[in-house]
Parts: structure tokens; C-alpha cells; sequence
């Protein structure tokens, strides 16, 4: 037994394959059984798929990366659920993909920041973050104010996420660029987040 750690040890091509071995059940033992348990393949009650606006405004937060700065994944536990609201559930986020669970958390979280604030709140706030919260260290975004949103790429997103489990309907598909006709990115923007976690809410 001494004898076969030292060759090992000694071997770095032998070492590697066997990390990467042991990383790889590891992670299969953690990740695939998490595919079958119907607490995080089954949608939450109520929850429904992001509208056309909305799923715009995702991919703006995503280009944008706000992801970096907030993360949407509350803990369990009272700190967290005093401060931001009931803790985060998997089956919220079925119809993410990607998912924006994770603990960076420059900022706020922002699992729960649906309905907390008002539209122009938020406009505000997007514009110029110090002049609702002085001391901010968060970057400004008015472009956001006069790009309107690509909605020319909606229906074969909606498409592919269709694909991969998200229950779009043709007539959510083919009503999708118009749904966004006239729309800014702040406006997309501002309609995901006021989206986020309102299915279970706001409730400790």
C-alpha cells in the first residue's frame, strides 16, 4: 500500500488521470441524482415562463453582468431570510437557464427584489445609482434608456428554451417581437426584475 502511493505520488501523468477520476464521481454522486428529484426538475405553483419582455430583460442583466455583483440565491437561514425574504426554492428557477444562483455578493441579493421597489425606482436607479442610494459603488447604465430591444431574436430563443423544457407556446413564439415593439432595454430590464421571486414572495 506504501509502496503503490509513492508510485503515484512520483508519476504526475498517473496523478492527474486519478484526480480527474475521483473529481468526476464526485461530482456524478452530487450532480445527477439532483436530475431525477422532483423538488428541482418540477416548477414551483404559480410559476410561469418569463414573458417576451422579461426573458429580453434577462439577457440584458446577463450581457450587463449584473450576475457578478448579485447573486439570487437566498440561504437558508435567518440572516438571510430576515434581510431578503424566504429562502430560495430550485424549483423557482426550472425555466433559467443559465441559473443565477450563487454567493458573489458585491450587492445585494436580488432573488426577492420583485415588487419592492416601483418602475421609476428602479429607473432611477439604473441611471444613476447614487441618486437613490448615496453610497452606492455601483456603475451606471443610461444607454439602457435609449437602446430599444432586439426583439428579432426572440423566437428562435424562445425556441431553444423551448427545447430544453420551457412550456412557450407557438403563440408565445410568434407574438414575441411585437410583444417587445417599442420596448428600451431599461424597459426589459426593469420588467425581469420586477418578476424576481414574486412566485413565493416576499413572505419570512
Amino acid at each position: 500500500m506504501k509502496h503503490s502511493h509513492s508510485v503515484v505520488e512520483k508519476n504526475i501523468g498517473l496523478m492527474v488521470v486519478l484526480i480527474i477520476v475521483v473529481i468526476s464521481i464526485g461530482g456524478l454522486v452530487e450532480i445527477v441524482p439532483l436530475f431525477f428529484s422532483k423538488s428541482t426538475t418540477e416548477p414551483v405553483k404559480g410559476l410561469k415562463p418569463y414573458t417576451a419582455l422579461q426573458l429580453s430583460g434577462r439577457d440584458i442583466y446577463i450581457r450587463e453582468g449584473c450576475y457578478g455583483c448579485h447573486s439570487q440565491m437566498i440561504r437558508p437561514f435567518r440572516a438571510e431570510t430576515e434581510r431578503y425574504g424566504h429562502y430560495s426554492v430550485a424549483g423557482e428557477f426550472v425555466y433559467d437557464y443559465p441559473f443565477q444562483w450563487g454567493s458573489k455578493r458585491t450587492g445585494p441579493d436580488l432573488a426577492r427584489v420583485g415588487g419592492r421597489y416601483s418602475d421609476d425606482w428602479h429607473r432611477v436607479h439604473l441611471i444613476n445609482p447614487r441618486d437613490v442610494v448615496p453610497e452606492s459603488n455601483m456603475p451606471g447604465f443610461p444607454w439602457l434608456e435609449t437602446t430599444p430591444v432586439d426583439g428579432e431574436s426572440l423566437p428562435a430563443k424562445m425556441k431553444a428554451l423551448r427545447m430544453l423544457g420551457v412550456p412557450y407556446t407557438d403563440q408565445d413564439i410568434d407574438t414575441s417581437t411585437e410583444a417587445v415593439k417599442g420596448a428600451t432595454e431599461m424597459d426589459a430590464l426593469i420588467a425581469y426584475m420586477q418578476n424576481l421571486g414574486t412566485v413565493i414572495g416576499n413572505r419570512r
